[in-house]
């Protein structure tokens, strides 16, 4: 432990961002940096707690108190050399992840927890600067070969961890460029792409082969589409092939919203919105349907971080005007009794889009959608009530509180369900459970003694750190069976 007083001498001090009335000009990253010594004092309020709960909340079970040690100390590469034993990406969980870890901090009980993400940024880029960062091939194969179906965040993970070990590892991404949604789904503000390609690079360097553009299976495959002439590859042809298939295909399937009118034009789901902005800013257009926010009255349905995503867009792009609302009543803005440290609290959040320019409303449930010459014109909503029976959240209208709200432009932005049911899923005879994800036995494995799965197809949509840590899992489980 550094300096053992330093969590009393020392504030918690976050990065900040740039000017709202220069960011929203353009894509560019909205988070700045803390000057290395800046960094160096925030590490040292790392009180290094005999229970460590940020190691217990972090799903990758990173070793902060050990890492916050050395970047206070000014030992870079000490620093990584101890993260990126545990974890493949600090490059992207350090841009977008909420920071499980922040919330189990014992700083955090007094809502000043140590800023554990950006110090994790801190140190992989301080990393790539350094040189520290360069392609490693393992010594030796092991002759195994393994193809993983699915080049998002869980895919990637894995790769990362067998290629390592030894295994000969071939991704299959039915994009133009591996990803998944942290490139076609988080906005360029939030995570800039390059960040993607530079690490793909190392892999690629290291033995990983990337084959994109290229569709496993007869369904759908990728978001919106795969880039014209793709290749498709019969799922059980590369079954034959492989001595294992991994699949890492996430949960596709967005929640929709049954309302009268749900068939008027300018309804559109938001990773749909938000992968065309980010094709389009990688001169990747490619079939979508012309989606812009440029002086249209948008509305954003779902009060989550894919929601504020699209807000963000919405006031690039030139909206007139962006509302969000949500069914859900507005949070408090501390933790509640029901969650208690060291649990993740469901607490207010501002994000930087929400500075730029939202109004935002909460208890509030679509009832219709309204329109003229078969287009969007407004949605009719009222207010609701929120109940837990049975475990279950149910919603009642408050009488008499219907209103109007002005949108020729509606982003469904509610999360999503499960894994396409049609394509590999069916090709590949998998068995699914009652929520429509892949059923597995054991660890990783299907109903298929070929075919393992990892992530959202397995276990439902969630965070990108969960999902890098299920791959991180499945890889290691690979490679004890082999």
């Amino acid at each position: 432990m550094g300096d053992p007083k330093g969590f009393l001498k020392v504030k918690r001090k976050v990065s900040g961002y740039r000017p709202v009335e220069e960011r929203i000009n353009d894509y560019s990253e909205v988070e700045e940096q803390l000057s290395d010594e800046e960094r160096r004092a925030q590490a040292s309020r790392c009180m290094d707690c005999a229970v460590p709960f940020c190691h217990w909340a972090c799903p990758l079970s990173n070793v902060m108190p050990e890492y916050q040690d050395r970047i206070f100390r000014g030992d870079w590469a000490g620093a990584w050399a101890l993260l990126q034993e545990t974890h493949p990406f600090p490059e992207f969980t350090g841009r977008v992840c909420p920071a499980l870890c922040e919330a189990s901090c014992v700083l955090g009980a007094n809502d000043e927890p140590v800023t554990i993400r950006q110090n994790e940024l801190a140190v992989i880029e301080k990393a790539f600067e350094l040189g520290l960062v360069v392609p490693r091939p393992p010594a030796k194969r092991n002759g195994k070969r393994v193809a993983i179906v699915g080049g998002g965040p869980a895919g990637l993970s894995a790769a990362y961890f067998l290629n390592r070990a030894g295994f000969l590892v071939t991704v299959y991404e039915g994009d133009r460029a591996a990803g998944g949604y942290l490139r076609y789904g988080i906005p360029n503000f939030k995570m800039g792409k390059d960040f993607i390609d530079r690490r793909i690079a190392v892999m690629a360097a290291e033995g990983v082969v990337f084959r994109t553009n290229t569709r496993v299976g007869s369904g759908p495959y990728a978001f919106g589409t795969t880039g014209r002439g793709a290749e498709i590859i019969d799922a059980r042809k590369l079954e034959a092939e492989y001595d294992l298939l991994l699949l890492t295909i996430g949960a596709r399937e967005p929640r929709d919203l049954a309302a009268p009118g749900r068939e008027l034009g300018g309804i559109v789901q938001a990773l749909d919105f938000l992968s065309l902005q980010n094709r389009t800013l990688a001169t990747e257009q490619d079939g979508f349907a012309d989606v812009n926010a440029f002086r249209r009255k948008v509305l954003v349905i779902g009060g989550g971080d894919t929601g504020s995503d699209c807000v963000g867009t919405a006031n690039r792009q030139g909206a007139e005007k962006v509302t969000q609302i949500e069914v859900m009543p507005k949070p408090p803005e501390h933790r509640s009794p029901e969650q208690p440290w060291p649990l993740w609290p469901a607490v207010f959040k501002t994000s930087s889009s929400h500075q730029e320019g939202c109004e935002r409303l909460w208890s509030v449930s679509t009832k219709a959608f309204t329109g003229r010459e078969g287009r969007v014109a407004a949605v009719r909503a009222c207010k609701v009530r929120s109940t837990v029976e049975n475990g279950r959240a149910v919603f009642r209208e408050d009488a008499g509180a219907d209103f109007e709200i002005e949108a020729d432009l509606v982003l469904l932005a509610m999360g999503f369900t499960h894994v396409v049911q049609e394509g590999i899923v069916a090709d590949l005879a998998l068995a699914t459970d009652e929520k429509g994800n892949i059923k597995t036995r054991g660890s990783f494995h299907t109903s298929n003694p070929k075919v393992w799965a990892a992530g959202d197809s397995r276990n439902g949509a969630s965070l990108v750190v969960r999902a890098l840590a299920d791959g991180k899992a499945a890889a290691e489980a690979i490679i004890e069976t082999f």
